[in-house]
């Protein structure tokens, strides 16, 4: 089993009893010296006290943990970026009202709010020049979908 792999079975478990899930774990060698990058998200955007809380649990196991060997390695905790795509339930739930930019299989891309979604697909509301109009997007039909950045949201655009 790869590093990684083994990492990922090893840090699951206590992030998600502190609530948390472990996205993703990636390992950047340089020499001897590994930099191990654990990505955390939450049920809702995690704040620098929820981030620190995992990260400490985090390093206490691999401390503990003879995988690493004597290797010298740095911990980077971080929770997924903006631009990390839309892909699970959770990640949906966590978006609802924000602004979503989805790309479907046949290049057509469509920003707008996401109101609500199932299993099957998302029900999206576009403000075109004050005019309200709804998609409903199979979630099969999106090649990519990611939260659109907003600054100053002002009312229900």
């Amino acid at each position: 089993m790869a590093l990684k792999d083994s990492l990922t079975k090893l840090l699951t478990p206590a992030v998600e009893s502190a609530g948390f899930f472990l996205d993703e774990v990636h390992i950047q060698k340089a020499g001897n010296h590994n930099t191990i990058v654990c990505v955390v998200d939450g049920l809702k955007p995690l704040n620098m006290d929820e981030v620190t809380s995992v990260s400490r649990i985090i390093s206490e196991l691999l401390d503990n943990e003879a995988l690493l060997g004597d290797n010298p390695f740095t911990l980077e905790v971080t929770s997924p970026g903006v631009d990390r795509p839309l892909t699970l339930p959770r990640q949906w739930s966590k978006n609802l009202t924000r602004l979503i930019k989805i790309t479907l299989h046949d290049g057509t891309v469509i920003t707008a709010r996401l109101s609500e979604f199932n299993d099957t697909h998302a029900q999206l509301v576009e403000n075109i020049k004050g005019r309200m109009k709804n998609h409903e997007i199979a979630f099969a039909d999106i090649k990519r979908a990611v939260v659109e950045i907003e600054f100053n949201r002002k009312g229900d655009n």
